[in-house]
């Protein structure tokens, strides 16, 4: 594991720890920013630690022709009660997503240097938000990045009423010519929705792509 400095540079991702655990410290600048998930590299860490930053194996994505959409969640969408938008309210996404409350967690890894570093990418057209609407109100969404190169990182999503970031997750990736998603870390619910696990170096072969 490595300390970073104002140096703009990352270790070589087979140093990480069997935890995944790449390097600490650094800044989250833009330039770094880029750099690390151009990389396969990823910040995660919470309001009372230093910068972390992860690049595990096996990872954790989804292949988005290998989405699976339960019977359940077809009726959901069918009825149309919610509207889904991309890159209408990022800034509300974000938020929304840091004070999500999430098991197994008492604080946030979305820090306030996370959203200001985070909407700078979206600023700069590297970070997307999918929304999802109910009677014209925010009711869940998702955020990540998109470096161009056909792979998309999902970061978070949140949901305020029920099925709501699944319906926006489902029909961002229905809609769109992503070659991966890259889920970062197994989940069970991402698990259900079709995600799996790959060896870092498949996933680095995708990313280079």
């Amino acid at each position: 594991m490595k300390f970073l400095n104002e140096k703009l540079w990352f270790p070589d991702i087979s140093e990480a720890s069997e935890e995944g655990i790449l390097a600490i410290g650094g800044d989250l600048s833009v330039a770094r920013l880029l750099l690390a998930y151009r990389s396969g590299i990823f910040p995660w860490f919470e309001n009372d630690e230093p910068i972390l930053w992860w690049a595990p194996d096996p990872r954790f994505v989804l292949f988005p022709k290998k989405l699976k959409v339960s019977k359940s969640m077809k009726t959901i969408l069918r009825k149309g009660n919610f509207k889904v938008t991309v890159n209408k309210a990022f800034k509300a996404v974000i938020a929304a997503c840091a004070v999500a409350k999430r098991n197994g967690q008492n604080g946030t890894w979305i820090t306030n240097s996370m959203i200001s570093a985070f909407t700078k990418l979206h600023d700069l057209g590297y970070a997307t938000s999918i929304e999802v609407w109910k009677d014209e109100i925010l009711v869940g969404g998702l955020y990540g990045i998109d470096l161009g190169n056909g792979v998309f990182t999902g970061e978070s999503m949140f949901s305020k009423v029920s099925n709501a970031s699944k319906v926006g997750f489902i029909t961002f990736i229905q809609n769109t010519s992503y070659r991966l998603v890259d889920c970062q870390v197994h989940t069970s619910h991402l698990e259900s929705l079709g995600a799996e696990e790959v060896s870092r170096t498949d996933f680095m072969g995708f990313l280079k792509g």
